[in-house]
């Protein structure tokens, strides 16, 4: 009995996309691994050689490392917890028919498809300038003094900027997810005597269970590497104010020239990446499964 040959066309047609993905993502790993152990610094080309882990633990003693991955998971929990609080919140609001609900819901969504250096700038001139910003306006009307948004808070000016980007996208999810609600499940509740609090508490929120959790993880692997808002505004200060671990690695890579201890800086990274990514997985597969 003849074995069936394997279709080779098939094949033929994924390898551009497998070359494609392996030199736009395991040769530049490679790369990132090899120039992790190695002295590599951009001003002195000349004096490279092995160092095994001592790029590792150059970085992790670095006097900025403790306040920047402090500061990324106090940007990483406000900013899920601003977007998914209110992204909810806003989704349950305009779940409901009513005039004009279409053009609503598109200028919800437009601030996701800001560019974050776009972004970045906004609110920078137009938004927290303690000048001739909007914010600035609304001190100066009743009667306070504005407050230098980037000097004093600079953090929580970061916090505001990407909250503001991807609350659209946490909306977006949940407002798709009501869409799929049983509507005669609500309906026999109201029959039955339920409240709008009892509705919420029982029927909406274990329904967005899934969407929370998927939002979660999305956001949390993506915001991770919060750049641009940081480097177009504050540039990581006063001092490491407003420095997270993506910020620490630009500063070792393109301000210290050390593209070793770079390169272990985004190892570090991208581990830790992985390991919030795995646990979400795992988080948003039991949700799924009850």
């Amino acid at each position: 009995m003849n074995r069936p040959r394997p279709q080779l066309l098939p094949r033929l047609l994924l390898t551009p996309a497998v070359a494609t993905l392996f030199l736009w993502m395991i040769v530049p790993l490679v790369m990132t691994i090899y120039f992790s152990v190695i002295r590599f610094n951009l001003l002195q080309p000349d004096q490279t050689g092995f160092v095994g882990l001592e790029n590792f633990e150059y970085f992790i003693t670095d006097p900025s490392f403790g306040t920047a991955v402090i500061n990324t998971v106090l940007l990483l929990g406000s900013v899920i917890a601003i977007t998914v609080v209110l992204g909810v919140a806003i989704a349950l609001l305009i779940n409901e028919p009513f005039a004009g609900r279409g053009l609503v819901r598109l200028l919800l969504i437009s601030p996701f498809f800001v560019m974050p250096t776009v972004n970045a700038l906004m609110w920078k001139n137009m938004m927290m300038n303690p000048i001739y910003g909007v914010l600035a306006q609304v001190w100066l009307f009743f009667g306070l003094t504005p407050i230098d948004w980037l000097t004093d808070f600079p953090l929580l000016s970061v916090i505001i900027m990407v909250s503001w980007q991807w609350l659209p996208f946490a909306t977006l999810i949940f407002m798709t997810a009501l869409q799929s609600m049983d509507r005669e499940q609500l309906e026999a509740s109201r029959m039955d005597g339920a409240h709008y609090g009892q509705q919420l508490r029982y029927l909406y929120l274990p329904h967005l269970g899934r969407s929370v959790a998927v939002v979660v993880m999305i956001e949390l692997i993506f915001l991770l590497s919060v750049f641009a808002e940081i480097y177009t505004t504050t540039g990581g200060g006063p001092g490491d104010a407003s420095t997270n671990v993506a910020f620490l690695i630009f500063k070792q890579a393109l301000l210290n020239f050390d593209a070793g201890v770079a390169s272990a800086g985004a190892l570090f990274a991208v581990v830790l990446a992985n390991i919030a990514a795995v646990f979400m997985i795992r988080m948003v597969g039991k949700n799924l499964d009850k």
